[in-house]
């Protein structure tokens, strides 16, 4: 009993440890490197193949370049590469991936960004294309290899004398957690810096005396049930779970509350299994670590996707309106109420937001009951025809070009519904880490139903696949089925 008092005080003097540990943090530090690195090796191809363009003479010139224009010339050049590198994805923490990957990666994104360059602005010149493309590519390629080398250097240096490091926590079963702590403790390259450690449950504060050093005892926290509040109070940049045998449940519910606070969630590989066709991960680059990654789309596909929601909404909204405002005109006519039915929802992130319909029940039916049911008696004539072309949706275009939904995408629900199904349904939340949509894989899928939490589920499981599954290539094509969706009549009057 005394050693678990012991252990107990410890705790209660936690706050003292938090205040020694933070380290000084910048989470955007290796951006920032690769960005400064990304610079010198632009600038200088740049440079180089202007010499070799306009002043050794292999080519024929009409004119040459004065330094004004030489001046913006570069600076455009600098910034077009920054676009192409951010879009290609080259702007994320490399240092943890092997030297290879990002090299390989770096010829694919320069090679891409040398042919549009070279086809799309040299093309008018008299000059070979072909040629300036293989000098440009070659320059740019070995700049942008060399300085980024360098760049990994600098930042293993950094870490090594403990200038820049990554607060973590770690979560496990008291052998494991302590056997990575001595580890990261013993590697400094990879920057760790531990604020604490959390045990699986509390059954295990003996072991931890057993095994741990008296002076290490101030690293405990607390215990899983407990991680939503010390994610909070400590804001670690990551978590790593390191556990002998946990139930998957545990760890699906710790990678959810991670992917809510946005803290990177690690997992020993021993655990990997669990995961398995559950989500997407990425190897870590010399550490033994896999991160469960919550990022879906590439950057540039997030853009494309955004630009898209923008022009498609602003042109199904533009085009037909001659069609909402007959319909406008209709519900108006053919019962008494407003014309546009709004209802808080919950959006990304669990943010919530005024959705927008055209109104197709009686007015005041929604204080009835919350769920919509097959041949609803609220549904008003015209409204059965509204909701059977899923033309009532069209006013959440608005909500598209606002930033609250997306064209496809998870159906937002009421922020009652939500915290009804997250406390019965595990992972429920999960639906939350992107925008809500007017269509998506379930809504082309689904038939007339009675709503009930086996609904939900199954709902969920194609919300699920939609998630794990994001791509240009599965929006379009819920688009187009939606398409036929509403020519069939589709829809639940």
């Amino acid at each position: 009993m005394d050693k678990l008092d012991k252990i107990e005080k410890v705790k209660k003097n936690k706050n003292f440890r938090k205040e020694l540990l933070i380290p000084i943090r910048n989470i955007h530090y290796q951006i920032l490197l690769q960005v400064i690195a990304d610079f010198f090796a632009f600038s200088i191809s740049y440079v180089v193949q202007y010499l070799i363009r306009f002043k050794f003479g292999l080519f024929d010139n009409h004119f040459v370049p004065n330094f004004l224009d030489f001046t913006i010339t570069g600076a455009v050049v600098v910034l077009y590469w920054y676009l192409v590198f951010f879009f290609g994805g080259m702007y994320k923490n490399w240092y943890e991936r092997s030297p290879f990957d990002e090299i390989f990666s770096v010829l694919k994104v320069v090679f891409v960004g040398c042919f549009i360059m070279v086809f799309f602005i040299l093309m008018e010149s008299n000059q070979s294309p072909r040629l300036l493309f293989i000098i440009y590519f070659l320059l740019l390629s070995f700049s942008v290899i060399l300085f980024r080398t360098l760049s990994r250097r600098l930042q293993r240096q950094l870490r090594i004398k403990g200038i820049i490091s990554i607060p973590i926590l770690i979560l496990g079963s008291p052998k494991k957690a302590f056997e990575f702590y001595h580890k990261i403790n013993t590697s400094k390259a990879w920057g760790y810096e531990c604020l604490g450690i959390l045990l699986l449950d509390n059954e295990n504060y003996e072991e931890v005396l057993e095994i741990a050093n008296p002076n290490e005892l101030s690293l405990l926290l607390g215990n899983a049930s407990e991680l939503e509040k010390i994610l909070q109070e400590y804001s670690p940049l990551e978590l790593i779970v390191t556990a002998e045998n946990p139930h998957s449940r545990i760890l699906l519910r710790i990678a959810e509350i991670c992917g809510e606070q946005n803290v990177r969630f690690m997992i020993e590989p021993d655990l990997y299994e669990i995961f398995t066709g559950q989500t997407r991960t990425q190897n870590l680059y010399g550490i033994p670590l896999i991160e469960i990654s919550t990022q879906l789309l590439k950057p540039w596909q997030e853009v494309v996707k955004r630009i898209l929601d923008l022009i498609l909404s602003f042109l199904i909204l533009t085009l037909g309106l001659p069609l909402w405002a007959l319909i406008a005109i209709l519900i108006k006519l053919t019962s008494k109420g407003p014309v546009l039915y709004t209802q808080y929802r919950v959006g990304k992130n669990g943010k919530e937001f005024k959705m927008y319909k055209f109104r197709s029940m009686y007015q005041n039916s929604d204080k009835i009951e919350d769920w919509t049911k097959v041949n609803d008696p609220r549904v008003t004539p015209f409204g059965k025809l509204l909701r059977k072309t899923h033309l009532d949706e069209i006013p959440q275009f608005f909500n598209v070009l606002k930033g609250d939904m997306s064209i496809v995408g998870p159906r937002p629900e009421q922020k009652s519904l939500v915290e009804k199904f997250s406390k019965t349904i595990p992972f429920y939340k999960r639906r939350l880490i992107v925008r809500p949509g007017i269509t998506g894989w379930w809504q082309i899928k689904y038939k007339p139903h009675i709503l009930n939490e086996e609904e939900i589920i199954n709902r969920l499981k194609d919300d699920f696949y939609y998630i794990e599954n994001m791509s240009l290539k599965l929006d379009t094509e819920i688009i187009i089925r939606t398409i036929w969706c509403v020519i069939s009549g589709h829809g639940q009057a």
